[in-house]
C-alpha cells in the first residue's frame, strides 16, 4: 500500500511551503541526476507528464529518440531538512519511461525491481543493511576538494582526535529527518575516514536510501567546509572505503529463511545455496560492485578488504563472505567487497540474482575457511580451491563478459552500454602515465 497519494503530496507541498521539487533519477554509473520544477508544475509531474532529454545521459538513448518521461515514486516524497525553511525544497525519486508508456530498459531502478519480482515469485523478500564508508577532506579557500586533513584519528576514536565528529552528527540528524534510520556511526581506521551504518530496508527502498545518503553526506560536508568522497581508495598506504552489504531473505510470513536451529552452524539449506550463488558469480559481478579503476586499489592484501572467494561462519574478515555471530531471526550474510562507488540498483540486483540462482541450482558451497587467508600460502589456497577476485578493472571486465548470467540480469541495453563504457575507462587508464611511473622510472631508465 502506498504511503502517499497525489492529493496527499499536493496538500503537503502547500502546508509545508514547498517551492521547488527535484525529480531525481540515477544513471547507469550510479550518478544522481535531477530535473528541478517549481510547485506550480508539481501536479503535472505527479501525473507523469515531465519530459527530459535522455540523449544527454550516457547510456540512455540516442539523439533521435531523446524524449523520456519521469514517473515519480510517490512514496519517496521528502523535504530536504538542510534547505531554507521558507520556500522549501523537496524531492521525488523517479522511474524512467519511454514516450509510449513502456518502461525504459536502461533505468537501473527497473533492473532491481525486475529481480525483486523474481524473488517475490519464489516467495522471498530481500533486505539489506549497508555499512557506508567515506572520507572527509578539507577544501581550499575556493571550495576545491583536496586530500588534506588535519586529523590523525583511527578506529573508534572520539573528539578531539576525531575532528569531524560534528559533521557526522549533522549528517545523521538530517538523514533521520528524511526517514532514514541509522544504526551506528564511528571513525574508521584511516585518518579522515568515517562509517555510517543504515538500518535494514527492503530492496528498492534501501537502494534509494543509499543514493539519498550519498547526496546528503556530500551536501552536509560541504556546509562544514569539507569534501565527502566515496572514491574507494583516495590515498595510498591506508585502508580504502567499502560498503559492506548485510543481506537477509524473509519468507512471505516474515521469517528469516537463512536460519535453521537444527544446523550445526545455524544456517538453512537456503542460506548455503545463496552463499554458493554469490561465490559462483562474484568475479563477474565485481564490475558492478567495484566499478572503477580505483576500486581495485582497495582490493589488495593488507588493508582489511577481501581478495579471496571464500566464506566464514566466524569473525574471519579475510573472506569475501562471512556470517556475523547473531543467529536465529537476525541471521544475515555479509558481503564485504562492494564499495561506495557502485550503482546500488545494479549491484543489489546482481547480488540478489546470484543468490537466487544459487537457490535454484541447490548446490552447497565449499567448506568455510576460518584461517586468515592473507597468511595462507598459495599452495594451501589452491588445495582448498580458493580463487581470487579480479585484481584490476581489466580482469573484472573479462570476468563480466565470461558470465552470461549477468547479461540476462541487466538486459541487453544496460549490459552493452555499461560494458562499452568500462572498456573505454580501462583503455584510457592504460594509456595514461601515472605519477608513480614517472617517479619510479624517469631517472632509472
Amino acid at each position: 500500500m502506498s504511503k502517499y497519494s497525489i492529493e496527499d503530496i499536493l496538500r503537503l507541498a502547500v502546508e509545508e511551503d514547498v517551492e521547488f521539487i527535484r525529480l531525481q533519477f540515477t544513471d547507469m554509473f550510479g550518478i544522481l541526476k535531477n530535473v528541478a520544477i517549481t510547485s506550480s508544475q508539481l501536479e503535472n509531474a505527479l501525473r507523469n507528464r515531465c519530459i527530459f532529454d535522455g540523449s544527454v545521459i550516457e547510456g540512455f538513448v540516442r539523439l533521435e529518440e531523446s524524449d523520456m518521461y519521469l514517473h515519480p515514486d510517490l512514496d519517496t516524497f521528502e523535504i530536504f531538512p538542510w534547505r531554507p525553511q521558507q520556500g522549501k525544497v523537496a524531492r521525488l525519486i523517479c522511474d524512467v519511461y519511454r514516450p509510449d508508456g513502456g518502461i525504459f530498459e536502461g533505468d537501473p531502478r527497473h533492473v532491481l525491481k525486475k529481480v525483486l519480482k523474481e524473488a517475490e515469485n519464489m516467495g522471498y523478500r530481500f533486505l539489506v543493511e549497508p555499512e557506508c564508508e567515506f572520507f572527509l577532506f578539507q577544501t581550499d579557500e575556493e571550495g576545491t576538494p583536496s586530500l588534506t586533513s588535519r586529523e590523525k584519528a583511527g578506529d573508534f576514536d572520539v573528539s578531539p582526535l576525531d575532528c569531524s565528529e560534528n559533521v557526522r552528527r549533522d549528517i545523521i540528524l538530517n538523514l533521520e529527518d528524511m526517514g532514514i534510520g541509522v544504526m551506528a556511526s564511528y571513525h574508521e581506521k584511516a585518518p579522515a575516514q568515517h562509517e555510517i551504518d543504515m538500518e535494514r530496508e527492503e530492496g528498492v527502498k534501501i537502494a534509494d536510501n543509499i543514493m539519498t545518503f550519498k547526496m546528503a553526506t556530500r551536501t552536509i560536508a560541504k556546509r562544514h567546509g569539507h569534501h565527502a568522497t566515496f572514491m574507494p581508495k583516495p590515498r595510498a598506504g591506508v585502508n580504502g572505503s567499502g560498503m559492506h552489504l548485510n543481506i537477509t531473505l524473509l519468507d512471505r510470513e516474515g521469517r528469516n529463511v537463512f536460519a535453521d536451529t537444527e544446523d550445526e552452524r545455524g544456517l538453512s539449506e537456503t542460506a548455503y545455496f545463496f552463499i554458493n550463488g554469490l561465490l559462483s558469480h562474484m568475479q563477474g559481478l565485481s564490475l558492478l560492485t567495484n566499478p572503477l579503476v580505483n576500486s581495485y586499489k582497495r582490493l589488495v592484501p593488507g588493508y582489511d578488504a577481501p581478495v579471496y572467494l571464500a566464506w566464514s561462519v566466524r569473525a574471519n574478515r579475510s573472506t569475501l563472505l562471512r556470517i556475523p555471530s547473531v543467529r536465529g531471526e537476525d541471521t544475515k550474510i555479509e558481503l564485504r567487497n562492494p564499495d561506495s562507488a557502485m550503482n546500488p540498483y545494479l549491484a543489489l540486483a546482481g547480488c540478489l540474482a546470484a543468490g537466487l540462482d544459487g537457490i535454484r541450482n541447490r548446490k552447497k558451497p565449499p567448506l568455510p575457511v576460518e584461517e586468515n587467508l592473507f597468511d595462507m600460502t598459495l599452495e594451501k589456497r589452491t588445495e582448498l580451491g580458493v580463487e581470487s577476485l579480479p585484481e584490476t578493472l581489466g580482469e573484472a571486465i573479462h570476468a563480466f563478459e565470461k558470465d552470461a548470467f549477468i547479461k540476462n540480469v541487466l538486459g541487453e541495453h544496460i549490459y552493452s552500454k555499461y560494458l562499452e563504457a568500462k572498456k573505454r575507462e580501462w583503455r584510457e587508464f592504460r594509456s595514461n602515465v601515472t605519477d608513480w611511473e614517472v617517479q619510479e622510472y624517469l631517472y632509472k631508465y
